[in-house]
């Protein structure tokens, strides 16, 4: 079979051909031109062309290497005149509209940064960086476009580091099927307030329930755009809390204390903050000798574990109650840090006892900022916020392929 035939078959012409290859500094050029009888179809609306205008200059597509040596297609596209749309380059079997490289290297392109980060793809494969970000973007701007939204009933809000120096991004997620739906810069009120006027007011009163942590521009922006919707305070941030006051009663105690004392509660920071029977034996065993000391970092971890059966109620009237009896206790502990806690808990009541009826959670998007970390980990951070957004919706936003599934 010639070269020809081979890069024509791959490409899926069927109203194009490639009547030569020649070589030229750095690889090949494949030369192509359209058949005498093919049929042309408009750029924009895909339907087929009235008829031609004028023809336009010669351009080149960077394509799959051939033979280990690269390749492009070289061509002069046709604008074609369309009953809908006007006068448009006609559409190409091989390359989307805008676009330098075929459905072929982007298919490729795409499959590489999603394991590896957009630098080390662009080595791999022998291109520019910038034909990598180009070619993400797009695929990315289609997925969106492509895809189809399910019934939208419970939203999750969570917010994730995007690099030093309080510099995050909002993340919106629809915690009942699974999917990324928005990413925004920063975590004030417009980064909410954006993704609402994307969503629109018929889908903001579908909303049932918002799950998030207890940032206050979150909560003022979702009871206002989205009133009816039940807001709960996600479990996962509220034991973080907790677990925050009872090492900040360690490390208090750390700095005060000297010599025997002091050693033996140094390097104890997990003992305190894990589960019980998720120690090993051995650790299970020093916590028992220092929980015979009465110490206030003892104190502040029997109410931690106490604070745990609120979790275990089914009825939010009796969640209520045994939540107010901890709150009382809590706020006579002479243990500052705890009293902080216990008056976060106070100020959001309704929203965590929302979450003994419900039982959702942000579980499934802290998952995914595990995820977006590792994206920017593995390429050392993005200085463009609008790249970074990309690497995200292409690693994690499940998004429809944009590419025809019919080439070679």
């Amino acid at each position: 079979m010639r070269i020809e035939t081979i890069i024509r078959k791959d490409h899926g012409m069927k109203a194009h051909r490639v009547v030569s290859v020649r070589e030229v500094p750095g690889g090949l050029e494949a030369q192509v031109e359209r058949r005498r009888n093919g049929r042309l179809i408009c750029g924009r609306c895909r339907r087929l062309a009235r008829g031609i205008y004028d023809r336009g200059k010669a351009r080149r597509w960077r394509t799959r290497d051939v033979m280990g040596r690269a390749l492009w297609l070289l061509y002069r596209p046709f604008r074609v005149v369309c009953r809908g749309c006007g006068v448009r380059v006609e559409a190409l079997a091989w390359a989307a509209r805008f676009q330098r490289v075929t459905y072929l290297l982007a298919r490729r392109i795409l499959a590489f940064t999603r394991e590896v980060s957009w630098r080390v793809a662009a080595k791999w494969l022998g291109l520019n960086w910038k034909t990598i970000v180009a070619t993400v973007r797009w695929a990315v701007a289609e997925g969106l476009e492509r895809r189809r939204l399910k019934p939208l009933r419970i939203l999750g809000i969570d917010e994730v580091s995007r690099q030093k120096g309080h510099s995050y991004f909002s993340l919106f997620y629809d915690l009942e099927h699974g999917e990324l739906l928005w990413v925004s810069e920063g975590r004030k009120e417009e980064a909410v307030a954006l993704f609402f006027a994307w969503l629109g007011p018929r889908r903001a009163r579908a909303l049932q329930a918002v799950v998030l942590d207890m940032w206050a521009p979150y909560r003022r922006v979702v009871e206002q755009e989205a009133p009816q919707a039940v807001i709960v305070f996600d479990r996962f941030h509220l034991v973080r809390h907790l677990n925050a006051a009872v090492d900040q009663v360690r490390r208090a105690m750390v700095r005060e204390l000297e010599g025997v004392d002091r050693r033996a509660l140094k390097g104890t920071r997990y003992l305190w903050l894990s589960n019980p029977w998720a120690l090993s034996d051995g650790r299970r065993t020093k916590l028992s000798e220092l929980l015979r000391a009465n110490l206030p970092i003892v104190r502040v971890y029997l109410f931690k574990e106490a604070f745990q059966q609120f979790f275990e109620y089914r009825s939010v009237a009796w969640a209520a109650k045994w939540l107010r009896n901890w709150f009382h206790w809590a706020t006579h502990s002479r243990l500052a840090p705890l009293r902080r806690f216990a008056w976060l808990v106070r100020r959001h009541e309704q929203g965590i006892l929302a979450w003994i009826e419900l039982r959702i959670s942000n579980g499934p998007l802290e998952g995914l900022n595990t995820k977006i970390k590792a994206v920017a980990r593995r390429a050392y951070g993005f200085r463009n916020p609008v790249n970074h957004i990309a690497a995200i919706f292409h690693a994690c936003g499940n998004l429809p392929d944009p590419l025809p599934t019919t080439l070679g």
